[in-house]
């Protein structure tokens, strides 16, 4: 679960950069807050769905020190990169090897600063996630 400060542009952001769905949405007007789960391919149970909560009125996070990254398998990361530039994403590490081997990553950021890791995995080329 991210929380988020404006509910719609980090919908956006999942679902015209990253190319997810938006799977559900739920309004808890009691306690002031929505509920947006996404994913790829339909979510569970065959692949993860992330969960952006609003709390109604809060318009900023810090995303605090204990928060790493989502990381997103794709089949090939320039390739994802290049789209995701496209739709106006922000590329924070562009392809490469990881430090220490030979697997190519990347880095996004979200519009809330949060980061998600793409793992280049050749095995990925017939999933659900992002292309």
């Amino acid at each position: 679960m991210l929380r988020v400060g404006d509910l719609d542009r980090s919908i956006a952001f999942y679902t015209q950069v990253l190319g997810m769905e938006l799977l559900r949405r739920s309004e808890n007007p009691e306690y002031k807050y929505t509920l947006a789960f996404l994913g790829y391919a339909g979510g569970n149970p065959g692949q993860a769905e992330i969960e952006l909560t609003y709390n109604w009125g809060v318009d900023r996070y810090d995303p605090g020190n204990a928060y790493g990254h989502i990381a997103i398998g794709v089949p090939d990361a320039r390739a994802a990169c290049d789209r995701i530039r496209a739709a106006g994403g922000s590329i924070t590490r562009e392809p490469g090897p990881v430090k220490g081997g030979a697997t190519v990553i990347a880095f996004v950021t979200d519009p809330d600063g949060y980061k998600i890791e793409l793992i280049e995995r050749a095995d990925d080329a017939g999933g659900a996630g992002l292309r």
